[in-house]
């Protein structure tokens, strides 16, 4: 059953049954031209909210536990419905919002839904190595497709050009899919998991 926290924003309604942390293992399948990455990895994810139109959103992943314990990638982000900015929004920078607005009401934000019957969302995310992803997609009831609209690195990173994630609620658990086009390959699948709420 997903509860709807009485404090949240009408447009995080759609994204509501991501709220929580999330903990698991899942496997890494991935071949380059000149190795084959495999094995299994540990992961957790936070979905939180501060009052804000948008979760946070947190995740890191490992191989290994106690001292061989090796770190795999840590992600920070924001998600949120695709929408115009307005006024009543503060921003760009420090920039305060213009003009008050009430908050959203579940009505309208119904009319946020693509002819598809889902909702556009974008993520923003930034990894602990520098890579910056910015994802556009939907969420569609429990199941949410993503796919980068752009990519940017630093010239220290590694290649990695682009990749589509799927986040889904089944049985209670949630599940995901990354495919990524890095260090010279065309995007192919290269990690899933089933992760189970902790909190």
């Amino acid at each position: 059953m997903i509860e709807i926290p009485t404090d949240l924003p009408a447009e995080l309604a759609p994204l509501s049954w991501l709220i929580g942390v999330w903990e698991g293992t899942g496997v890494i399948d991935y071949a380059t031209a000149d190795h084959h990455y495999s094995g299994e990895f540990g992961h957790r994810v936070s979905f939180s909210h501060d009052g804000g139109p948008y979760l946070n959103y947190s995740a890191d992943a490992w191989m290994g536990e106690g001292d061989d314990r090796t770190a795999l990638v840590a992600e920070l982000g924001y998600w949120r419905l695709a929408r115009p900015q307005t006024d009543a929004d503060p921003g760009p920078g420090l920039l305060p919002a213009r003009t008050s607005a009430p908050a959203r009401t579940a009505d309208e934000v119904e009319l946020l839904r693509n002819d598809a019957g889902g909702f556009d969302i974008e993520v923003a995310l930034v990894h602990a190595d520098g890579m910056s992803e910015l994802y556009l997609g939907q969420i569609r009831g429990p199941r949410i497709d993503i796919e980068t609209d752009a990519v940017v690195r630093p010239a220290t990173a590694k290649p990695y050009q682009a990749a589509s994630r799927m986040y889904g609620l089944v049985e209670g658990h949630l599940l995901w899919a990354w495919d990524i086009a890095a260090l010279g390959t065309e995007r192919a699948a290269h990690a899933s998991a089933r992760l189970a709420k902790v909190q």
